[in-house]
């Protein structure tokens, strides 16, 4: 009792100077004294193994490698956000949030930090798990390397259970060191801190996370009800669990005060130990949160902010012409190779015919390119003091590079399409959007593997891929008997999938993932899908006209109704096999579609909503000419006017309150 006495009081005491020298910067005690009690720890624990634990500060080193990383499936989906890039953008967005809510909330704004976004799990103030965010749906294990982070903390100062998210960093210092030793070795540089991070967390060993010496912030709180009930809250509250919170985040009341702390953080970027590539904004008290919801990509309650990108000057050597799974033909400018914004850049989209005519664009012209968002390289101008004469025009194709149909603009859109159903390059791009991680997820069918079966004839549409056999596999070149076993496992276990991967694998324009599981949910089977009018559709909260119209669109094409009964005829699963509220026919709201507004007192709108979905209702978050009746509470906004407008039912909060009494 006495050795596990000592071992617990040497771990507090580490936690707490670790804390206060990688986290506070203001360490309390000389390095030699941390050794000294590190070095102390790790003989008992050696000697004792029984008194080792996953939390403790010896942990930090790093374990055995890894084989491979495991899934995770995230509880909470980890979403992107929506951007904005000027003043004006962001003063709309403000607009729109008062508007919805009917006042002008409290924001905080924080910085955007560039780094690897995670997700860590504490159970009784333990961390239990750390993961990527992957596609923000599914992500990999990466504990043991994110054990090695001295800011995430292994143990909390309160044994809570939750879920915290932020972001795991490279310091500008240990960036340079790093780079600094790659040379020194001969080995590839890493351009730039956020790639060098990524690439950290991502090795199977351990060992060489820790070497990295990464640092990590925490920007948010997963379901926090009962803990706080503001964002700025929750930061303060993981500040004193000791987990490390950025101290450069404020508060704001409006767009004016949030312009100003984005021009403080335009100038001291460069300042900053860290990179950062924007700022980000969040309409703080979580109840407002819920209020204004989600689209089906991003939370309607918060914005990024992207920093103005890097402009460097380059070349246009050639133009070509790619066609997509859409049939739509993008044209791409290849440059001579140039540095921008931390990473080398060879070629950016020209977008379409209008584009290339705006900016006025010609081979061989010198160009300014920027990477908008500090992401994507664009083209912003022509240089046209600096042309020779030997610029040669870019001609926009009149037929498909691929198949040579005629292109098709059609009224209102910039775009020229390909129209044929059978275009190769079409049916190709189909075909790997189809077996993707994010659709059908289909290990061992890669690019590569795809084109091979594309190219030989045995894959001409995605129904052919659970067609295929062994024999006519194994005739491949590359492809032995071990690979084929897994491969055609691969395939069998797809038919597995339930609807919304279903959906989301056929490549409907417009229809991302989330979008994909929305609808899979409502209507629970393809076949209520391909009957769904566009007003059925737009029922549904996060799916707008643009979306519901091409989705009746492709299902209107025989082939398209063809493709979907061969998938069936091959054993593919076409119905929804998440988790619904069973429907009581009987009960007093079946049926009646329910929209919440504004502000109530007794409740919080979720409580509220979950009270009426157990009376039979469905809750959504847009008013429609679906929409059967409409809660109004205090300073309710645009979604009352409209069902105002639509003669919707509305009620106030008393008579919503008068309603559930009578059905206790």
């Amino acid at each position: 009792m006495e050795m596990a006495e000592r071992v617990e009081a040497l771990r507090k005491k580490l936690n707490q100077y670790g804390y206060e020298y990688y986290v506070l910067d203001q360490p309390s005690v000389p390095d030699s004294e941390y050794d000294r009690l590190m070095n102390e720890l790790i003989d008992i624990e050696t000697d004792y193994p029984e008194l080792r634990s996953p939390d403790s500060p010896t942990q930090r080193v790093g374990g055995a490698p890894l084989d491979a990383f495991v899934k995770v499936t995230h509880d909470t989906p980890m979403l992107s956000l929506g951007n904005v890039f000027s003043k004006g953008e962001l003063v709309e967005w403000v607009e729109r949030i008062e508007k919805d809510l009917g006042y002008s909330p409290l924001f905080v704004a924080e910085l955007k930090f560039d780094g690897l976004a995670v997700s860590l799990k504490y159970e009784d103030g333990r961390l239990v798990r750390g993961a990527t965010r992957g596609d923000g749906t599914t992500g990999e294990d990466i504990t043991q390397n994110l054990k090695t982070i001295h800011s995430i903390p292994l143990r909390l100062n309160e044994d809570v259970t939750f879920e915290v998210r932020g972001e795991a960093y490279m310091p500008k210092r240990s960036f340079e060191h790093l780079n600094d030793e790659r040379e020194r070795l001969g080995e590839p540089l890493f351009a730039n801190p956020r790639n060098a991070a990524a690439g950290s967390l991502r090795q199977l060993d351990s060992k060489i996370a820790a070497s990295r010496n990464l640092a990590f912030f925490a920007y948010g709180l997963v379901s926090p009800d009962d803990l706080v009930a503001s964002h700025d809250e929750a930061l303060a509250y993981l500040e004193r669990l000791g987990i490390a919170v950025s101290q450069a985040y404020t508060t704001c009341h409006t767009a004016d005060e949030l312009w100003d702390y984005i021009e403080t953080y335009v100038t001291k970027r460069s300042e900053l130990p860290y990179e950062i590539d924007g700022i980000v904004i969040k309409v703080a008290a979580y109840e407002e949160q819920e209020q204004l919801g989600f689209t089906a990509k991003s939370p309607r309650w918060a914005v990024a902010y992207k920093f103005p990108a890097e402009e460097v000057v380059t070349t246009i050597e050639d133009v070509d012409f790619s066609v997509g799974r859409t049939g739509k033909v993008t044209p791409r400018a290849r440059f001579a190779p140039v540095s921008v914004a931390g990473s080398t850049v060879t070629y950016a989209t020209l977008h379409n015919e209008d584009f290339i005519k705006e900016k006025d664009l010609h081979v061989f012209d010198r160009v300014i390119i920027k990477k908008a968002g500090d992401v994507i390289p664009a083209v912003v101008s022509a240089i046209v003091s600096e042309r020779t004469g030997n610029e040669q025009e870019i001609v926009f194709p009149t037929h498909c590079p691929a198949c040579d149909s005629e292109l098709v603009r059609l009224e209102g859109e910039a775009d020229h399409r390909c129209v044929n159903p059978e275009c190769p390059a079409q049916l190709l791009e189909g075909l790997i959007h189809f077996v993707s991680r994010p659709a059908m997820n289909i290990d061992g069918l890669g690019e590569k593997v795809i084109t091979q079966l594309h190219e030989t004839g045995l894959v001409h549409n995605v129904a052919d891929l659970y067609r295929l056999d062994r024999e006519a596999l194994l005739a491949l070149e590359r492809m032995g008997e071990t690979s084929v076993t897994n491969l055609l496992a691969a395939i069998d276990a797809s038919r597995q999938n339930s609807l919304e991967r279903v959906l989301f694998a056929l490549g409907i324009r417009l229809v991302g993932q989330k979008a994909a599981t929305l609808i899979a949910e409502q209507f629970e089977s393809m076949e209520r899908i391909m009957t769904a009018s566009v007003e059925d559709l737009t029922a549904i909260d996060g799916i707008g006209t643009k979306m519901a119209e091409s989705i009746t669109l492709y299902f209107e094409k025989p082939e398209a109704r063809d493709l979907v009964a061969e998938l069936a005829e091959a054993g593919v699963n076409l119905t929804f096999k998440g988790t619904k509220r069973p429907i009581d026919t009987d009960a007093p709201l079946a049926g009646k579609t329910v929209v919440l507004t504004g502000k109530l007192h007794e409740m919080t709108r979720g409580e509220a909503g979950k009270k009426l979905e157990l009376l039979g209702a469905s809750v959504t978050g847009s008013v429609s000419k679906n929409t059967d009746l409409l809660v109004a509470g205090e300073k309710a906004g645009s979604k009352l006017t409209k069902a105002e407008s639509l003669g919707i039912e509305v009620w106030d909060e008393a008579a919503l309150l008068s309603f559930l009494a009578e059905q206790e």
